[in-house]
């Protein structure tokens, strides 16, 4: 097997990425598998906390948090495998799941960005992405396909062609991306892989999933308490995503409806909810998008 490179961001999360790395020693070799830890806002080296679970390791600290797209730019670019797998440091993946990766990149020379079947980790039986629906530009919207949907093997054997990859499991070659170019660190935290896939696109390759493999996702079946962060960013990069991915006609109707539609009734749902933080914090993000440009490094938020 061609040398993979594993490129994983470890946010103050150390047992998470060490379960991780368990994982990955059960089935692959140092010859096989390099694994890349971006240890992300890290006030201190964790190099030795990590080394004595897989052999291969290539450890990188970054004092500064880059977010999801910067720590893995940051560890792709030190990888030297001819694969790049990207998986989040809260999964964990079954023998074969490589291989199987592999083998379908190389049945078909258009597949770009490739992502496994995922599952829950606390319910393997559960479906957290079997792929994505076609984007919507006009509105910004698509879906998972199967989510919550119980596994009984209706993906095995299966692989297509889908909207996006997900990013807690992707691989491409190495090649590829290097044609296609990094991940787009104006985002920070969110769409950034859903920008990444109209990269590859752009280069004129395919995005698909496969089902002859999964990965364990610990993410959790509930979305999570809303917080000002999750609400502000995914605000800001649905309209920047727009903005970047789209003519300047489709980007004026859809900053319209999203200025006009969709935001006011955030707004009105979160003060009828007594959660004015998070009102604030969608207008917030709206308006990042009409006083900045689109490649701007200003995050708009003091990230801590």
């Amino acid at each position: 097997m061609a040398l993979t490179s594993i490129i994983t961001v470890n946010f103050h999360q150390a047992a998470v990425t060490i379960d991780l790395l368990k994982s990955i020693a059960k089935s692959y070799s140092p010859n096989e598998v390099e694994v890349v830890i971006v240890d992300n806002g890290a006030n201190k080296n964790m190099e030795l906390i990590f080394q004595p679970h897989f052999e291969n390791i290539k450890y990188i600290q970054s004092k500064e948090n880059l977010g999801f797209a910067g720590g893995n730019n940051l560890g792709i670019q030190k990888a030297k495998g001819e694969y790049i797998f990207l998986l989040n440091n809260d999964t964990e993946i079954p023998a074969g799941c490589i291989q199987t990766l592999i083998a379908e990149l190389e049945a078909n020379a258009q597949i770009g960005l490739l992502s496994p079947l995922l599952l829950y980790f606390d319910q393997p039986d559960l479906v957290q992405y079997a792929g994505f629906t076609p984007m919507n530009y006009l509105v910004a919207r698509n879906a998972y396909i199967s989510q919550f949907e119980k596994n009984v093997g209706q993906f095995d054997g299966k692989s297509y062609e889908t909207g996006f990859c997900h990013g807690a499991a992707v691989i491409c070659r190495k090649a590829d991306l290097q044609n296609a170019g990094l991940m787009d660190e104006t985002y920070f935290l969110y769409y950034e892989e859903l920008d990444w896939c109209e990269k590859f696109k752009r280069i004129g390759k395919e995005i698909w999933f496969t089902g002859k493999t999964h990965v364990y996702h610990k993410e959790s079946i509930s979305v999570g308490k809303a917080s000002p962060l999750k609400i502000y960013f995914n605000t800001r990069n649905r309209m920047l995503f727009i903005r970047k991915n789209t003519g300047w006609l489709n980007t004026l109707f859809f900053s319209l409806y999203f200025t006009l539609v969709a935001c006011p009734k955030a707004v009105v749902k979160y003060l009828l909810a007594g959660e004015s933080k998070l009102a604030k914090w969608t207008l917030k993000g709206l308006w990042w998008n009409y006083t900045h440009n689109k490649n701007s490094k200003d995050l708009g938020y003091e990230i801590r």
